[in-house]
């Protein structure tokens, strides 16, 4: 069962067993994700790549609580979400997950600030005027840390359409940090970037990890992005297929390479280096 070294000092922020995501019936059914046991590390970013199809989206919304499981388990740190009512998936995602997507899904009428705190404005505050008062701070100076990082100070009160789409990711990934969630989950998040907005978002979300002791999740196609990752997860036929640390473009090629070539051996060796 693939792991990051790091998971058995502290718990995984999340894991799957025998997980499995089955579409269709009959010989429609498609098996996207094949009883996959796997366990990603609190406090590190991991980046789950694989051929179109190979099931790293499912992964990821799965263990988001985004979609529902054929069959097995996905856990958000001890919690089973696998199971869990409309409801309480609801609540976890609002307090416990943040997500960063391809498409910015910003709201156009709102301020860059708004944005960021708007997930604060959706899960409320203490009634107790006391406990209110100090949530209030300790979020004023979470968000004062997250725009300074970040770069956002200037920018506050622009909207979406008056940002680039650098800035507009920067924003999202404010968004995603600001309830201090347990796991980032990030689609392709510099999918519809150029490649220096790309790589300075992608500096963001390690700088959330390393600086600020976020655990992400991140999906991508791009072996580039994949080296800014701590660990590089890669998928094939909807199964573990190779486990890369401390990655490099070049060693994240290769990965892929042995996943076309269907040779494990070679991958073995290319998840090795």
């Amino acid at each position: 069962m693939p792991a990051d070294p790091r998971s058995a000092a502290t718990p995984p922020a999340a894991r799957a067993r025998a997980l499995s995501k089955v579409y269709g019936t009959g010989e429609a059914t498609v098996r996207a994700l094949d009883a996959v046991d796997i366990d990603f590390a609190a406090g590190a970013f991991t980046a789950i790549m694989g051929p179109s199809g190979s099931g790293k989206s499912t992964l990821m919304h799965l263990l988001a609580g985004l979609d529902t499981a054929s069959s097995g388990q996905a856990f958000l740190g001890a919690t089973e979400i696998t199971g869990l009512d409309d409801g309480a998936l609801t609540r976890l995602r609002r307090d416990r997950v943040g997500f960063v997507f391809q498409q910015f899904n910003l709201l156009p009428m709102f301020t860059a600030e708004q944005n960021i705190l708007l997930p604060l404005e959706l899960a409320g505050l203490p009634r107790e005027a006391r406990a209110r008062a100090a949530a209030k701070a300790a979020s004023r100076e979470w968000f004062d840390t997250l725009v300074a990082t970040l770069g956002l100070a200037d920018r506050l009160t622009h909207r979406p359409a008056e940002l680039s789409g650098g800035q507009q990711q920067r924003v999202a990934i404010a968004r995603a940090l600001i309830a201090k969630p347990d796991v980032v989950f990030a689609d392709e998040p510099t999918g519809n970037l150029d490649s220096r907005s790309g790589a300075e978002v992608l500096s963001f979300l390690r700088r959330s990890v390393r600086e600020l002791g976020r655990t992400v999740i991140m999906v991508t196609h791009d072996p580039a992005a994949a080296a800014y990752a701590d660990r590089v997860v890669l998928l094939a036929d909807g199964a573990i297929a190779g486990d890369i640390s401390e990655p490099t473009p070049e060693s994240v090629l290769a990965g892929l390479d042995a996943l076309r070539s269907l040779d494990g051996s070679v991958l073995d060796t290319a998840a090795a280096r």
